[in-house]
């Protein structure tokens, strides 16, 4: 017997796109997929119809404007719609295409085949679950911050992402010629993605090691330290863990920092300042940026 699934849709200002995803995830989502509409993103979502009801989902779409309002942008428009089994899983696919990022990514959907005319590194990816697809502006501004960074020398790099999501920035790493990559998250659906991801970039798992966990796992792993650290989640969370961080680093390490909306740079930046951090760039797109730092 088949199930039928709502299929959920929110437009929002673009600068809301983390913070909705968040929320759909905690509602209890399965898969999510974003269009660009210039200032504005349309964000699908999956949930199985028999975990929620309608009050169920008004109140979803009142959490939804309630964290619009508490970040001073106008609240989105939320419609949901009964689809079937068969529908669901790839209908979210159908709204994401290759992409190019920065001068050296070709960030390739899984199912799609890839090109043999290109001179870029191509990076398979199918987020399954997870956060990252390349499409976000963080995303994006992280793996351009990971090009000017490893451009030379990079052979000798190791490197922790944490709160890898899908794998997009580990992987990253990898291809532009980093030694070694360790990479966490609390979310064992995004160790999973991420695991997949590696598996479908043939990467040695070796060389990119997956773990479910936080910096803490890392500290206690790689007690030498890391020469570089890649962080692309929630401001809020960044703060909680920059003292960790900073026990991760080297006295030479240097870290790229996104997830943060501008006008929540400047709390992380004192923060990061407080515990021996400079900031030495700070890259901006549209409402977010990425801040790139060193001791």
């Amino acid at each position: 017997m088949s199930n039928s699934w709502w299929e959920i849709h929110v437009r929002c200002d673009a600068s809301l796109e983390e913070s909705v995803f968040w929320r759909l995830t905690k509602f209890g989502c399965s898969g999510t997929a974003t269009e660009n509409k210039g200032e504005y993103v349309q964000i699908r979502a999956y949930l199985l119809q028999i975990k929620a009801q309608l009050l169920d989902l008004a109140a979803l779409s009142l959490w939804l404007s309630q964290d619009a309002l508490l970040l001073g942008l106008s609240p989105p428009t939320t419609h949901w719609y009964l689809i079937d089994e068969e529908d669901w899983g790839s209908t979210w696919k159908q709204h994401w295409h290759p992409t190019d990022v920065g001068d050296r990514f070709l960030i390739q959907p899984a199912w799609l085949e890839p090109p043999t005319d290109t001179e870029r590194l191509i990076l398979r990816l199918d987020p399954g679950l997870a956060f990252g697809t390349g499409t976000h502006e963080t995303t994006q501004l992280c793996l351009e911050s990971l090009e000017m960074r490893l451009s030379r020398n990079s052979s000798d790099m190791v490197i922790a992402d944490i709160g890898c999501g899908s794998g997009i920035l580990s992987i990253g790493a990898v291809l532009l010629g980093s030694e070694k990559v360790y990479a966490v998250d609390t979310d064992p659906l995004a160790v999973q993605a991420a695991c997949s991801n590696r598996h479908l970039n043939r990467i040695n798992p070796s060389n990119l090691v997956i773990n479910q966990g936080s910096v803490q796992e890392l500290i206690e792993l790689l007690p030498e330290g890391v020469n570089g650290i890649l962080c692309n989640i929630l401001a809020e969370v960044i703060i909680e863990i920059i003292p960790e961080l900073t026990t991760l680093a080297k006295p030479s390490s240097w870290g790229i920092l996104s997830g943060i909306l501008v006008d929540q740079a400047k709390p992380i930046a004192d923060t990061l300042e407080q515990h021996g951090w400079t900031v030495a760039a700070l890259w901006k797109r549209e409402s977010w940026c990425c801040l790139n730092i060193r001791r």
